[in-house]
């Protein structure tokens, strides 16, 4: 029997790290080495007697729940490569240098150093495969990749493990605006049909909403602050969702005056080298954003300051989800005065964070020092409860476990995809073991 060994992601948002290992337990393969984003950071339960014995490390994207840690697996031992995508390797450096401003904010130190970070090495896999393409790396392991639609650049993996299959979706969506994701294809014809274990995206838990709803949701919203002669502040990660949302507000709000950290459109910029992860008509789109006559780009403090001076009925980017920088909290500092105003989030909010604290507070008090708006409206870049179903029914497997949400979330998608039918499910915490 081979094992699943938990290092982080599932029972919890963050941390991504999973371990497999043959019926030896000699050797072992990882899939992700995330960090969590609560008090000082929380890191992966790595066995450091393990690491040099990995035969390779797998990189789904580069987002810090499944990237930052990395650095820990070169301090250990590790000396392998990191199979990932070229769009990843360049997100990165971002990611890391965020990831030491929040543990600097926290007071805390980093558990690696700088020649940890450099000693990563990478290895890409579209230059050696085509998505959907299998390809061998080791007499014992072979690797298929495909487009997971989360991120440019991000992957979902299937691999044959001597003799055994793995299924792991990484982040995963159908419902990108601009980005291709194309849909697990197991095995070959002839081969067998059912996968010994997949590690799915569940993030989202029960939630039964498609994009289009999520999408209603915020338009309304947007719509009803710009009438009141308000403006609307979204918090958005450097990378990912950002992009999707700028493209989308400024084709829903063309008249309304869109104000764009410099930091969220160099991804924009990059992706008309990135068509091979687009959708058709996608760079169609980004080019009409960046034509707008109506659009504030700020990259200083100076421009930052006169964009806070048109901030009537405006449309507003800031990078950071969580709102954790000065420079985020300083756009809401200035709109939280006025009750016409609105900051809404779109997605996951650490518990501790800024954000979580706003949204927290503000549907318990009222607060003297915060008149404007909160609310938080997700747009889909995970897994809800008909997408988790329709990947079981893609990629059949005879054990899943689901990942990337709280235990308690997990549990009550397992208790109702049991009901209709499913097996094999299981919602397990970090530290668990289990054999396939």
């Amino acid at each position: 029997m081979s094992t699943l060994t938990i290092w982080g992601g599932a029972g919890e948002h963050g941390r991504s790290s999973y371990l497999l290992q043959n019926k030896d337990g000699q050797s072992g393969i990882l899939l992700d080495c995330g960090v969590k984003k609560e008090g000082p950071g929380e890191y992966p339960l790595l066995d450091t007697d393990i690491i040099p014995h990995l035969q390779a490390v797998f990189l789904s994207h580069a987002h810090e729940d499944h990237s930052i840690a990395l650095p820990l697996l070169y301090k250990y031992g590790y000396s392998g490569k990191v199979w990932t995508t070229k769009a990843t390797v360049k997100q990165l450096p971002d990611y890391f240098d965020a990831w030491d401003k929040y543990v600097v904010a926290q007071s805390a130190s980093l558990p690696y150093g700088e020649i940890d970070k450099q000693s990563i090495q990478f290895m890409y896999l579209e230059e050696h495969i085509p998505p959907q393409t299998w390809l061998r790396i080791a007499p014992n392991l072979r690797i298929q990749w495909g487009r997971s639609g989360h991120l440019a650049g991000s992957v979902w993996l299937i691999l044959e493990l001597e003799g055994k299959s793995v299924f792991f979706s990484g982040d995963y969506t159908r419902e990108s605006q601009l980005l291709i994701a194309d849909s697990p294809t197991i095995m070959e014809a002839g081969a067998k049909e059912v996968v010994d274990l997949s590690i799915v995206d569940a993030a989202y838990g029960a939630d039964p909403d498609e994009q289009l709803i999520k999408l209603q949701q915020l338009e309304s919203t947007i719509c009803n602050t710009l009438q009141k002669g308000g403006s609307v502040l979204l918090p958005v990660p450097t990378h990912g969702r950002s992009q999707e949302l700028i493209v989308w507000a400024s084709e829903c709000f063309p008249d309304n005056p869109l104000i764009v950290e410099e930091e969220l459109m160099a991804p924009l910029r990059a992706l008309s080298g990135k068509t091979d992860w687009l959708k058709e008509y996608a760079l169609l789109r980004v080019d009409a954003l960046f034509n707008r006559k109506n659009l504030c780009i700020v990259s200083n403090s100076d421009e930052r300051a006169k964009a806070l001076l048109i901030l009537k009925g405006a449309i507003i980017f800031t990078n950071d989800g969580m709102m954790q920088s000065t420079k985020a909290q300083a756009y809401f500092h200035q709109l939280s005065a006025s009750p016409d105003n609105h900051v809404i989030f779109t997605g996951h909010l650490a518990a501790g964070s800024f954000g979580h604290h706003l949204v927290k507070q503000s549907k318990i008090e009222e607060s003297s020092d915060i008149h404007c708006s909160i609310s938080l409206i997700r747009y889909k870049v995970h897994q809800g409860l008909p997408d988790i179903r329709k990947m079981l029914q893609t990629v059949p497997s005879h054990r899943t476990v689901l990942v990337h949400a709280p235990k308690p979330h997990i549990d009550h998608v397992t208790s109702i995809l049991e009901g209709e039918g499913f097996t094999g499910l299981y919602s397990l915490l970090p530290g668990s073991t289990l054999s396939f």
